[in-house]
């Protein structure tokens, strides 16, 4: 029996999660990056993102689009055009290096003030050893950034303040509730392959037609997001569930940015 509470390959966690046809119908089409792969995958989808098969907090993250005549990536906060395939390639393979990347289906997510973003779900075992979902979290991507991860200077907002203007009030609720059933869905497959596993983090993105996509399973989640809600509930909750199994979390969130407060 598996005792592996860290998984880094983000492919291995992506194929955990195919195992489960219901969740498998809401992770974006993943590939391993290859020459050919993405050139097919930009010609089908024209929007893709490539990320590192090992990484974290959104770093190696690049955005990659095809139009017409141009191809263009965004890495960071800077993007840059090519006329062919060729030399954007290129130019892709000098930042990706030797590393093992994969090539994922690009989702036209819900924006925020035109900045996009997703949602971060936690979810734990409890000091009974049931999985439940501790807290969920809206990040909106820093202005000029493509991913929204706090550490690259996302901001951070109640999930359900982004939700309701999007899709009103019943529709959000409709909404938090599928990203449970996937976190818990998640949860059991996770549990089959790795016994010993205690805590996961969903990142799940929201479509235009209001369909949630899981972008990525974090199995060593960071907490920060849950540190800048004005509300402390969930963060209290998955400190105290954390503890009960033995893990400490460094708590000093610098870089990801609290939502602007409504007057009243």
């Amino acid at each position: 029996m598996s005792k592996q509470t860290f998984i880094s390959s983000k492919w291995i966690k992506t194929r955990v999660v195919l195992r489960d046809q219901t969740l498998a119908r809401h992770v974006p089409v993943t590939r391993r990056l290859t020459r050919e792969r993405l050139a097919e995958m930009l010609h089908r989808h024209h929007m893709v993102y490539v990320k590192p098969d090992s990484g974290a907090k959104g770093v190696g993250v690049m955005k990659v689009d095809k139009s017409k005549r141009t191809y263009r990536y965004q890495r960071d906060v800077r993007a840059v055009t090519f006329p062919t395939f060729h030399t954007m390639f290129h130019s892709l393979t000098k930042h990706i290096g030797r590393k093992p990347y994969l090539v994922q289906k690009g989702i036209h997510v819900l924006r925020h003030q035109g900045r996009p973003y997703d949602f971060r779900v936690m979810i734990q075992k409890n000091p009974a050893g049931k999985w439940e979902r501790t807290g969920t979290v809206a990040r909106v991507a820093h202005p000029r950034k493509i991913v929204s991860n706090g550490s690259q200077g996302g901001t951070i907002f109640p999930a359900h303040a982004l939700l309701v203007p999007a899709a009103g009030k019943k529709q959000a609720s409709r909404l938090l509730a599928r990203m449970d059933r996937l976190a818990y869905l998640t949860a059991a497959q996770f549990s089959r392959a790795y016994p010993a596993m205690k805590e996961l983090g969903l990142d799940i993105a929201i479509d235009h037609r209001l369909n949630p996509w899981i972008l990525e399973v974090n199995t060593c989640p960071d907490p920060c997001p849950f540190t800048k809600l004005p509300n402390k509930s969930m963060i209290r909750k998955i400190v105290a569930y954390a503890r009960a199994y033995g893990k400490r979390y460094c708590l000093k969130c610098s870089k990801a940015k609290r939502a602007p407060q409504r007057r009243r």
